[in-house]
């Protein structure tokens, strides 16, 4: 959200803020943002250049211990993302309060209709498991400040409301049960709380809200067995305010995006971050906290970026409309969904495709649709992104590769709209391993290589139909391709 929304939206809060700055219950469009990766194409490391502040974003663990914990992550690829919460009832997204300025006891009141199927977080275990994911994440709490857990901190929560359900508890069980590794999506900000526009002002609201997310962050770690990944939304310093807001003396503004915040308050998130590792060993943290993380979070397909394989990174999209329920949205095609997929793997990251349940908690059947049609994709073409690595090639619009042992696995893409490259050359590796083969993914039939003068070889691919999304070549070599430096094709 760039800083003239922010500061219309906090402005237009301004009146209300005041009337209620002693009380968090309370009333009070956003895109979780995120940073888009620059990187150079010099030798084997790749590396992000982070945007400057406001939105927190913390350092990144690096090193050999940080890569160990991140390796089943890495090697996962695909996740699935849940916004489900009483924002379901209106299906106007998950900003619907603060988006349409909803009082809190008016937005409340969605609770009594939110009574989802306790079975639900079964379903969408089996539809992450048909579409070929490896990991989930729930949004626990979202900005609105209702819990979907029976919360020590909040009553706000699905268990003392109509619903009388632990829903959290539910998805929990169930991912333990069919063998999913589950996280947990937590927002720290809570719009019912004034503090958290006005942290000086209103330390004491702040400081209340600070309480209620340490004690949930303990709950959810203590309670619900092994939580392999906390996604941190709305939390660390810089966040405040949504980037914050100033008053020099004549007029307000902005807080300037490369200005740290500098008041009174702290999230004290290393405190929260020590406590989960304690509970936790081996828990993955991300990177919106002010806390170091274990993953850089980018977000919406417009923030894909450029690649980068020295830090562990992670791309969220929506499947359809907004992140939460929306009646009606259409889901994105087959070939878009593969084409994300495949253009966030060869950049050496992660997605995480989010799904909006329907209020009484099943995803939509033309999402499931999809969802299934993806799944019988990756039975097919999985190979090329489970426990792969980005590399050695850097992508271009026609082209982009992944690698694991000896092979590397070259992903053909279509340009503006049309078909894959029929054709392709590919350089030599210098002192490196020696190219033997190359197929079509799923073909036994090798491909004819062809030396060029320069060095390398070229081949052509027979012709294939037109509706795939991608072409994936398998090229096979004598040695290990895992150690190749980076470099165009």
């Amino acid at each position: 959200m760039n800083s003239i929304r922010v500061l219309v939206y906090v402005l237009l809060l301004w009146a209300p803020i005041c009337a209620w700055a002693t009380s968090p219950d309370s009333a009070v469009t956003h895109t979780k943002d995120t940073a888009q990766s620059s990187a150079s194409a010099s030798g084997n490391a790749q590396s992000a250049t982070l945007p400057p502040p406001p939105f927190g974003l913390a350092e990144v663990r690096r090193g050999p211990d940080a890569d160990q914990r991140v390796h089943w992550w890495r090697e996962a690829r695909f996740g699935m993302f849940i916004h489900f919460g009483i924002y379901s009832v209106l299906g106007h997204g998950e900003w619907a309060m603060f988006n349409e300025r909803i009082p809190h006891r008016q937005y409340a009141k969605l609770a009594d209709a939110f009574k989802p199927d306790p079975h639900a977080p079964e379903t969408w275990v089996k539809a992450a498991r048909r579409a070929g994911m490896k990991y989930m994440v729930l949004t626990a709490r979202h900005h609105d400040g209702f819990s979907l857990f029976d919360s020590h901190a909040n009553d706000f929560n699905s268990m003392r409301t109509a619903a009388h359900q632990d829903i959290v508890g539910e998805y929990m069980r169930a991912a333990h049960a069919q063998g999913m590794r589950a996280g947990l999506y937590y927002s720290p900000l809570d719009w019912r709380f004034p503090g958290y526009f006005f942290p000086d002002l209103y330390l004491e609201s702040a400081e209340a809200m600070r309480e209620q997310y340490h004690k949930e962050i303990e709950q959810l770690a203590s309670d619900y067995g092994q939580l392999d990944l906390i996604w941190f939304d709305g939390g660390g310093e810089q966040w405040l305010g949504f980037g914050g807001i100033e008053f020099d003396g004549s007029s307000w503004k902005s807080r300037a995006h490369d200005k740290p915040y500098s008041g009174q308050f702290s999230w004290q998130d290393d405190l929260v971050s020590r406590r989960l590792h304690q509970l936790q060993p081996h828990i993955l943290i991300n990177d919106r906290t002010s806390a170091p993380g274990d993953w850089r979070t980018r977000e919406g397909a417009d923030r894909l970026g450029d690649f980068d394989n020295t830090q562990p990174w992670e791309l969220c999209v929506t499947l359809a409309g907004t992140w939460g329920y929306q009646p009606g949205a259409k889901p994105r095609s087959l070939q878009e969904l593969v084409l994300l997929l495949t253009n966030t793997v060869v950049r050496d990251g992660n997605l995480l495709l989010n799904v909006g349940p329907a209020p009484d908690g099943h995803i939509p059947n033309d999402q499931l649709q999809r969802l299934d049609e993806l799944g019988r994709w990756l039975q097919s073409h999985g190979k090329a992104i489970y426990g792969t690595r980005g590399g050695p090639f850097l992508p271009s619009a026609t082209a982009g590769s992944t690698r694991s042992g000896k092979t590397i696995f070259l992903h053909l893409l279509p340009s503006n709209g049309s078909v894959p490259p029929t054709s392709m050359s590919i350089p030599a590796f210098t002192a490196g391993p020696r190219l033997l083969r190359a197929q079509v993914l799923g073909e036994k039939t090798d491909l004819t290589l062809r030396s060029d003068p320069g060095g390398g070889f070229s081949f052509s691919l027979p012709k294939a139909s037109s509706d795939l999304p991608t072409v994936i070549v398998e090229l096979t070599y004598d040695g290990s391709v895992m150690g190749l430096p980076v470099q165009s094709l």
